[in-house]
């Protein structure tokens, strides 16, 4: 074969090569917090998924649970110029304007735990959130006998997900439950284990008669957890709430969490890059379809909401299989 000829077959594959990598996908998802378990599992399901799709997704794991270090993320994928941007927002209001410069530079935006998300082409969770939170308040009011005083924490004062479900939880309880009684307001403490851990010893302090502790965001019902058995109160305070299996399990098996629910994280990682696909490709996202991982969905297209129902019990039968998946 000539020399021209070979030139010429292998600057054509360099093309070939240059397009496809030209074409491949791009989608950067900011979350919370980076190095937690919850988190972790999220970041294996975007990479396995991107892997099998050709698309290439990565995670953005901040090194706290800070607003701030979201925008800087957000604008740090603005600047690389990806094609979809995932968040878990800690803040929904304070992403709005960084949101709104990433749409305006032609980046689609999917976020996840934040109904409502003002400058986001679409939400998806997987379960109704005022469901979930009324959920975990029969299952709190089963634990303490639908009586006595409890708290509640959220992962913050600001995560409009977390804010769902514990209002629908608190008047769940305020319809149901007469005789159980919320003391003081929301902690937004459920993000932060020393946090969580130092609220629920001055609430067992403040309220030595305390029967129950619903704990949302990642790190609550651990440190909950780890509070109230400390201090030997297992058998006398209830701690329910979504965490991660691998973190809690063992806290669970000594009675100090009595149990909660949970999407697996991994798939919501896998979701995230699902939806991604389906929009680059220019798939309608429509109410009754099926999405992969979630089942039949919910769309809502007027609040960009995407529903679905598949949640996990963190009971002792059911967390062994959890753990074993690396959650």
């Amino acid at each position: 074969m000539k020399k021209s000829v070979l030139v010429g077959l292998f600057a054509s594959l360099l093309l070939s090569v240059s397009a496809q990598a030209a074409d491949k996908l791009k989608m950067g998802v900011v979350v919370k917090i980076g190095g937690i378990p919850w988190f972790n599992a999220m970041e294996a399901g975007i990479k396995s998924e991107g892997a099998k799709r050709g698309i290439d997704a990565w995670m953005v794991g901040p090194t706290a649970a800070d607003p701030a270090l979201q925008v800087r993320a957000i604008e740090d994928l603005i600047a690389q110029k990806v094609d979809i941007i995932g968040v878990v927002p800690n803040d929904a209001r304070v992403l709005e304007p960084v949101l709104k410069r990433a749409q305006e530079a032609g980046i689609k935006v999917i976020v996840h735990e934040s109904p409502g998300q003002k400058y986001a082409d679409w939400d998806f969770e997987l379960v109704d959130a005022s469901q979930h939170g009324v959920n975990h308040m029969k299952a709190l009011a089963a634990c303490m006998k639908e009586q006595g005083k409890y708290a509640v924490y959220v992962g913050s004062l600001t995560v409009p997900l977390h804010i769902t479900w514990s209002d629908s939880a608190i008047n769940y309880q305020k319809q149901h439950y007469p005789n159980m009684q919320l003391v003081g307001d929301k902690f937004g403490v459920g993000e932060s284990l020393d946090d969580s851990v130092r609220t629920t010893n001055d609430l067992m302090a403040k309220y030595p008669d305390l029967k129950g502790v619903l704990a949302f965001g990642s790190q609550g019902p651990i440190g909950a957890g780890r509070a109230v058995l400390n201090r030997g109160k297992s058998n006398d305070i209830c701690v329910i709430g979504p965490f991660s299996p691998g973190q809690g399990a063992s806290l669970v098996n000594r009675g100090a969490i009595k149990g909660g629910y949970i999407w697996n994280p991994m798939l919501a990682g896998e979701v995230f890059v699902r939806i991604a696909d389906m929009m680059h490709k220019g798939e309608k996202i429509t109410d009754g379809m099926t999405i992969e991982g979630m089942g039949k969905v919910q769309v809502d297209a007027q609040q960009h909401t995407i529903l679905g129902n598949a949640t996990e019990s963190l009971d002792k039968q059911n967390l062994p299989k959890l753990v074993k998946m690396g959650l």
